[in-house]
Order: C-alpha cells, then sequence, then structure tokens
C-alpha cells in the first residue's frame, strides 16, 4: 500500500536557512532568542542582517550624514556582534537601504526559508500593532515571516 507520507529518515529539513533582521534596539532582543532557538531545532544556517536605513541618512542635514551613516554602521556591527556571541556560527551583513526592500532582497539572494524581526524597531510604539519595516517585511517578503513581540513590562519582571 503506497502512500503519500515518507518516512522521517527521508524527509528534508523545513528550515535551512534562517535570517534575523535586527536594528539593535532593545525590543529585537527577544526576537534575536527565539530565532536562533529556532534555527538550532533545525539545525538551520543562521544569517544576522542590519540595515542602515538610507532614508533616515538621507534626510539628516547634509554635513551630518557621512557621519550618521557611519555612527548607524558601527550600531549595526555591534548588534550583529551582539547576535553571534550567541551562536557561534552566524553569517553577518550591513546593508546600506530601504530596510524594507533590503531585508527581503538579502532574503531571496541567500534562499532564506524565514526571516525572523522584532516588532518595533528603534522608533518604538507610532504604529498600532507592528512597526512601519516589520509590517513592510510582512506584506513584502518572499518568505515566511517570523515577528516576535519584546513582552511588556520585561524589566519589571527581572527586578522583582
Amino acid at each position: 500500500m503506497g502512500g503519500f507520507i515518507l518516512p522521517a529518515a527521508v524527509l528534508p529539513p523545513m528550515f535551512d536557512t534562517v535570517v534575523i533582521a535586527t536594528d539593535g534596539s532593545e525590543s529585537v532582543e527577544r526576537a534575536v532568542g527565539v530565532a536562533l532557538d529556532f534555527a538550532s531545532r533545525f539545525e538551520a544556517t543562521v544569517h544576522a542582517l542590519y540595515i542602515v536605513d538610507a532614508t533616515e541618512v538621507g534626510s539628516s542635514p547634509e554635513g551630518l550624514q557621512d557621519d550618521l551613516s557611519e555612527a548607524l554602521e558601527k550600531q549595526g556591527e555591534r548588534a550583529l556582534g551582539e547576535i553571534e556571541t550567541h551562536s557561534a556560527e552566524v553569517i553577518t551583513s550591513v546593508r546600506e537601504g530601504r530596510p524594507v526592500v533590503e531585508i527581503s532582497e538579502y532574503a531571496r539572494e541567500h534562499d532564506a526559508d524565514v526571516v525572523a524581526t522584532g516588532t518595533r524597531g528603534r522608533h518604538g510604539e507610532n504604529r498600532l500593532l507592528l512597526g512601519s519595516v516589520a509590517e513592510g517585511v510582512v506584506r513584502t517578503c518572499p518568505v515566511p515571516v517570523l515577528t516576535v513581540r519584546q513582552l511588556e513590562n520585561r524589566a519589571e519582571d527581572t527586578t522583582a
């Protein structure tokens, strides 16, 4: 009797490549942890991605744009370095551009199976449910997106 279900030993891994999109904010910390746990369960390759927001840089005074771009790139390197402290095998990348576009392109270029991101970024609570970048990635990314919200009162919970 030939069924359509393959034995477990024959099934390929569901997730080979996980991309973690970070902006280095405190609100993305939980997303990083969840994504690393998720990747380890599937023995997936982890890519950590930071985008220097070209719109943010371009909207700053012309005399400050180079300094701002450099500062944001350094912030990205620190954020990616923090992820590397949690997992030895992480491929990191800092790109400059529009975050939604760059995250989606990176996922496509690296044949990602899932992109993980926080729901709020450096710009905080200005959106009702999702931050604008998270919402844009969910809407445009060619692969599934795992959004992870920061738990409320996290700081209060750790001190109590």
